[in-house]
């Protein structure tokens, strides 16, 4: 296959991929802590913070992903001048990390806030009974708790986070599917090969991702 067998094509591929993978692991750890506060504010009893997080997820659930990452780039880069890094990839990939972010936070606090609802509520009214804050009944008591109904959820969030990461291709980043595009023009009588081998890269990274959180929502589940 001269497609890759060309060291300059395998070097693009690998280092596309590997774009995909930090914008992938950046967006999943601040979605997961932006997810969880915004679950802590829709079980809030504080009626101001319950809105804020009702808004926020209700804001980007119904806001196509790509007019999110639009926004980053052409709104905080281009119009407000917002600037990350002064190289230029690098830029755009902390762009796509916070329009990746905002956006996966809805679906995590979502996943969030169905697994604290599988907590008996008589979980939090003893631990307020013996003198525990919200927060503190929140931390210590139910999200402990409320985490092993929804690692099956995070794995479906994370699976789908990473297929949402090449979006980020739309605004100038070179990442996987910028590749492929690529390859694909330069090499218009090898578009099967090329298209199995970044579909079945994607698969190998993903399939094994999927079976991995089904195995740990088994082994975490609680035994009834």
């Amino acid at each position: 296959m001269d497609v890759f067998t060309d060291p300059t094509n395998i070097d693009a591929y690998v280092s596309g991929f590997l774009w995909i993978l930090k914008l992938t692991g950046a967006s999943a750890v601040f979605a997961l802590v932006l997810g969880v506060l915004l679950a802590a504010m829709r079980v809030s009893p504080v009626p101001v913070l319950r809105g804020f997080g009702a808004a926020w997820v209700g804001t980007f659930r119904n806001t196509p992903l790509t007019l999110v990452i639009f926004f980053c780039y052409f709104g905080l880069y281009s119009t407000l001048g917002l600037s990350l890094s002064d190289d230029l990839n690098r830029n755009i990939y902390w762009l796509g990390v916070i329009g990746l972010s905002v956006y996966t936070a809805a679906f995590v606090c979502e996943a969030v806030r169905s697994g604290i609802n599988t907590v008996p509520t008589g979980q939090a009214e003893a631990a307020r009974a013996i003198g525990l804050s919200f927060a503190q009944t929140l931390r210590i008591v139910v999200l402990p708790q409320a985490t092993r109904s929804v690692v099956a959820p995070f794995g479906s969030i994370l699976i789908a986070l990473c297929k949402n990461a090449t979006i980020v291709g739309t605004i100038g980043l070179i990442e996987a599917s910028s590749v492929m595009k690529d390859l694909l023009n330069s090499y218009g009588n090898a578009v099967i090969p090329i298209f199995l081998v970044f579909a079945g890269t994607f698969a190998a990274i993903l399939i094994p991702t999927g079976y991995f959180f089904g195995w740990l929502a088994n082994r975490l589940a609680v035994k009834r």
